[in-house]
């Protein structure tokens, strides 16, 4: 037997004319789900939330590894494995929840499970019976899963919800991991599943279970605060773009993302996706601006073996590997005038045709798209369609530079050194004061990328317990003279103009040296110099 192949079937039996039933050769009854949603209800009233988790949780994990045993023996499986990936296809026999594998990890490292959930039973009956909560609660869905994984692998493997239908997510989703991988800021939420959990929270849980929703409810607003992504959001102008974003990933519309070079548009547009009802399927990116236009139409439609020297077999483009999923085209203002016509015909026919084919192939893909070019003034110039323009702005959202996020700099600032440690496996350190206030007077040309890359070289030239003004980037040590003395009234823009030219003086022209300083890609360093150029500005010529 295969666990896809499993019908209820297979393991249930009872009479018709009621009595004794069995599932998996083990006696069974039939439970309301809204006596269970009432249970549920009471439970929280007399023993508090984190009373009644620790409850529920254990229920589950005893029923999940109760029926991983029982189903051991009582079907002929192909092979062990089969029966070990079983309890999710168990979860729907049983009526609980539709469970749905991820295929492609969202973690690294990937966690030891990851799967989404619909429909759930206890989601439903909370909402119904309590409202929208402030945190996850499938609680003994998450404990049948972690009961039945800890008896199939042989080790304690606990599931935890990171998005939960019962706190307004569009789907729930489980991350499973060995009790020793899961970090330490969660490992509250573990207590849960610990055997004696039960009886120490009946013996203090008059002192314990107000702290610990306190505590729950700290971290549901860091998270609220400071998204998964990396995705800060203090200033009013970058909480109302993801808030956007959230409600306009309920449905497939097409979003375009405008903003300058590195402010953060791909992190937007995979809030977006995890997010969506379609998070469960890939999210596939592709730069436009990073191939030419004969490699970019096979990497994004496919191509028939020989259609070309070196196609020496048959490849699906990302059109057809994002199926189920999200597909960014970044840097779409830069496609060729040809491509945006091959573009549009699949976004309108919803069909790609491989290069060297003559059949068509239907795709299943969200598109998202993202440039920092101003698409109006390419479409008024000529050099953009405007049908394929209104194709992608279904949506527009426009990512704010950071020169205009002043609430969210230190946050992002203190966010980009923490990541910094964790990949260099450096302490964490702070912002000395001096440090502090150079970073806050910078204008970062190149926005949020160029932060983190200070914030890394930062903390990898750090010697001390905090980062020192020496420790910062040249630019932000000896900060351009114009700058320092740059008049009230001038807009940013001028100000970051005057920065740029300063810099590049300094350097005596070398670009890459500049871009470098900066923190800015040389694509987008030369593109503002351009620009400076065609209005009339003097510019050091390149080294």
């Amino acid at each position: 037997m295969r666990a896809r192949n499993l019908q209820l079937t297979d393991v249930f039996e009872f009479s018709p004319d009621g009595g004794v039933m069995t599932f998996a050769g083990e006696r069974v009854v039939l439970l309301d789900a809204v006596a269970m949603g009432i249970l549920r209800a009471q439970l929280i009233e007399s023993f508090g939330l984190s009373g009644a988790r620790a409850t529920l949780t254990r229920f589950g994990f005893s029923h999940g590894w109760r029926v991983a045993e029982a189903m051991k023996t009582a079907i002929e499986w192909d092979d062990e494995r089969e029966w070990r990936v079983a309890g999710g296809r168990l979860h729907r026999l049983h009526g609980m929840v539709v469970f749905e594998p991820v295929k492609e990890p969202s973690l690294t490292p990937p966690p030891f499970a990851e799967s989404v959930w619909h429909d759930s039973y206890e989601a439903e009956q909370h909402l119904l019976h309590h409202g929208r909560a402030d945190g996850c609660v499938c609680w003994t869905l998450t404990g049948f899963a972690s009961g039945y994984l800890s008896f199939v692998n042989g080790r304690t493997i606990y599931c935890l919800e990171t998005a939960c239908r019962g706190k307004g997510d569009p789907v729930c989703r489980l991350l499973g991991r060995a009790k020793e991988d899961w970090p330490a800021e969660q490992q509250a939420e573990l207590a849960f599943y610990e055997a004696d959990c039960l009886t120490r929270a009946l013996k203090r849980l008059q002192q314990d279970w107000k702290k610990v929703d306190r505590q729950l409810a700290a971290r549901r607003r860091e998270r609220e605060a400071e998204d998964s992504t990396g995705l800060v959001a203090r200033s009013a102008a970058m909480k109302a773009v993801l808030s956007q974003a959230q409600r306009v990933a309920a449905v497939d519309a097409t979003v375009l993302l405008l903003g300058e070079s590195g402010v953060g548009k791909e992190r937007v547009a995979r809030l977006i996706h995890e997010t969506s009802p379609r998070q469960a399927g890939p999210f596939v990116a592709i730069n436009c601006a990073a191939m030419p236009e004969a490699l970019l139409e096979s990497e994004l439609f496919g191509h028939a073996r020989g259609a070309f020297t070196g196609a020496v077999t048959d490849r699906a483009g990302l059109f057809e590997a994002a199926k189920g999923g999200t597909l960014l085209l970044d840097e779409v203002g830069e496609l060729p005038t040809a491509m945006q016509a091959k573009l549009l015909r699949v976004l309108q026919e919803r069909e790609v045709r491989r290069v060297g084919e003559n059949k068509t192939r239907a795709i299943d893909v969200r598109v998202l798209a993202a440039t920092h070019r101003d698409l109006h003034a390419e479409v008024k110039a000529g050099r953009f369609r405007k049908d394929l323009f209104f194709r992608l702005r279904v949506v527009e959202l426009s990512v704010p530079p950071l020169r205009e996020r002043a609430e969210d700099l230190l946050p992002l600032a203190r966010l980009a050194l923490s990541e910094a440690a964790r990949r260099s496996k450096l302490p964490v350190r702070e912002l000395a004061p001096e440090a502090l206030r150079r970073v806050a007077a910078w204008p970062w040309p190149g926005n949020v990328r160029e932060l983190f890359n200070a914030m890394e070289r930062a903390t990898v030239l750090a010697t001390g317990r905090r980062v020192e003004v020496d420790d910062l980037p040249d630019e932000l040590r000896a900060p351009p003279a114009v700058s320092r003395r740059a008049p009230v009234g001038h807009t940013l823009a001028e100000l970051e103009r005057e920065a740029i030219l300063a810099t590049l003086s300094a350097e005596k022209g070398n670009r890459a040296r500049t871009a470098e300083r900066l923190g800015i890609g040389q694509a987008t360093l030369f593109r503002k110099l351009k620009a400076y150029q065609q209005g009339g500005f003097a510019v050091a010529p390149a080294a």
